[in-house]
């Protein structure tokens, strides 16, 4: 991919971001508890959320097989977005608990934009940037251990997060439950949250404008969501429960 090209690449993604911010406002992604038969076909969730997830892993570790940089660098960076995918793509699913069912179209715009999203951060960092950029004194530098300590940190929260709405009911209990322990004692999406700080440090970390489109569409996608659950968390279990906790970031949103 050619450095223009790129360039497009991050401008199209990152108008498209706003479109999608603007547009799920509106319109509620059928899937998880907003799952409705108006979306048509649909799939298993389990297997839609390897699908969907599983591409961005594969091209990652496609773009980076076929670079010519093996600097530590880099290759730090692969292994810390693969560490995300691989738990995304290959384990989260198979931990979801119910028979819940993903919408086919919103598994196949999953799969575009995964793919996209793998191409921007994989050209950026194996192929377009700078030669000499990402040399071994970069993993020295305020701005990596920063991002650093923000991705874990993100990732702690997203996973702890999703651990507490797994075991929010007992076999067999078929009730909804208002998600307490954790991130939401301050917000209704915890797990948002965290997802949102991991890529922040991310994008932090390596300094790649690829990967601050994706902190955009990460926000973008989430937080039209956010407001959704927090809407339904108020209908299902009344104003005074869900109290003054925010959306999806503490004390902001």
């Amino acid at each position: 991919m050619g450095q223009q090209t790129f360039e497009f690449l991050l401008l199209a993604m990152s108008a498209l971001a706003v479109i999608v911010f603007v547009a799920l406002y509106y319109v509620r992604a059928g899937y998880g508890m907003f799952h409705t038969p108006k979306w048509g076909l649909s799939v298993n969730n389990k297997l839609g959320w390897v699908l969907m997830e599983a591409p961005v892993f594969l091209v990652m570790l496609y773009l980076w097989w076929n670079s010519v940089r093996f600097d530590a660098a880099p290759f730090l960076f692969f292994l810390l977005f693969e560490l995300h995918y691989f738990q995304r793509s290959f384990i989260f699913p198979f931990l979801m608990k119910g028979k819940s069912r993903m919408p086919l179209a919103i598994m196949l715009m999953g799969v575009v934009f995964n793919v996209l999203n793998g191409l921007m951060q994989g050209e950026w960092l194996f192929y377009l940037a700078p030669e000499g950029l990402y040399t071994d004194a970069w993993l020295g530098t305020p701005s990596f251990w920063l991002g650093v300590i923000l991705f874990f940190i993100g990732m702690g929260i997203n996973l702890h997060s999703d651990s507490v709405i797994r075991h929010l009911r007992k076999p067999g209990d078929t009730r909804h439950y208002l998600p307490q322990k954790g991130m939401y004692r301050y917000v209704t999406s915890g797990n948002y949250f965290g997802e949102l700080v991991e890529w922040i440090g991310f994008a932090v970390l390596t300094c790649s404008p690829a990967a601050w489109v994706f902190v955009l569409w990460t926000f973008a996608n989430l937080a039209p969501r956010a407001n959704s659950i927090r809407n339904r968390y108020r209908e299902e279990f009344g104003k005074d429960a869900v109290g003054k906790k925010k959306r999806m970031i503490p004390f902001i949103y």
